[in-house]
């Protein structure tokens, strides 16, 4: 099932399920109890949103050994994990908003992990079960201010810099998923997930004992090689076969 958040023309933000070219809303709580509507809406009469609203978001860094190579990075000996604010979450379709720091700022493809269950402590046997699905994520960095700071939270806190959708998917197995990224059509990343240095159960493990994960929350799972800058104009893809496609526009900031 493809769970998305969407608002209505006049504004109203609803929760839905996609099929086909259209959204069935939803009432209730989708990590919780939930129900269908006779609500109907096509997918061209609304405007898709970030499919979560999360009470934070963890990623892990240098989590794929070509990408840990064209950075310059010895690979973790356990997943190294860090924050992005959660205001810095946008929807398909909105726009990467670049503001005037020094360097590049750079795309990293994602596949991100929506949590269904409270998690902690939580043994890996037991960490899918804590899972409602996953969705496509982008992990927009500031390069230079990553390299200048030492530490993530301006280089990858901006508004905008997280774009995640364009729904959750629930019905899929992550070890089979291919993280893409494309800007203006061109392929720049690809990776399988199988490639990944930290499983997905092995991450929220790991992360469990350190954080309680909550509904919603997001775990987004570390970047193929081929990260690279964006400029005003672009068009960014992230696309993961059996999720979907998150494409957002590419924006110089307002003087």
């Amino acid at each position: 099932m493809r769970f998305v958040r969407f608002a209505t023309p006049a504004g109203e933000r609803r929760w839905g399920i996609a099929e086909a070219q259209a959204v069935v809303e939803l009432e209730g709580d989708i990590f919780a109890d939930y129900g269908a509507t006779s609500r109907i809406h096509p997918l061209d009469e609304i405007r898709l949103l970030a499919p979560v609203t999360p009470s934070k978001i963890v990623a892990l860094g240098t989590n794929f050994v070509d990408h840990a190579r064209e950075m310059g990075r010895e690979l973790p000996r356990e997943p190294k994990i860090f924050l992005k604010a959660p205001s810095a979450l946008v929807g398909p379709g909105a726009p990467i908003v670049l503001p005037e720091v020094e360097g590049p700022i750079e795309h990293e493809a994602e596949l991100a992990v929506v949590i269904g269950r409270r998690a902690r402590r939580v043994p890996p046997e037991r960490a899918l079960e804590h899972v409602f699905g996953y969705t496509c994520f982008n992990d927009v960095t500031a390069r230079r201010l990553q390299a200048i700071d030492g530490v993530f939270a301006r280089a990858k806190g901006f508004d905008t810099f997280a774009p995640c959708g364009p729904w959750i998917e629930t019905e899929i197995h992550w070890e089979r998923l291919v993280v893409e990224g494309w800007v203006n059509g061109r392929l720049r990343q690809r990776a399988p997930m199988g490639e990944a240095v930290f499983s997905v159960p092995a991450a929220l493990a790991f992360i469990s004992k350190v954080m309680t994960l909550m509904p919603g929350d997001l775990v987004s799972m570390g970047t193929p090689e081929g990260v690279g800058p964006l400029a005003a104009g672009d068009e960014v893809e992230v696309r993961i076969e059996g999720i979907g496609s998150l494409v957002n526009p590419v924006e110089a900031e307002a003087g």
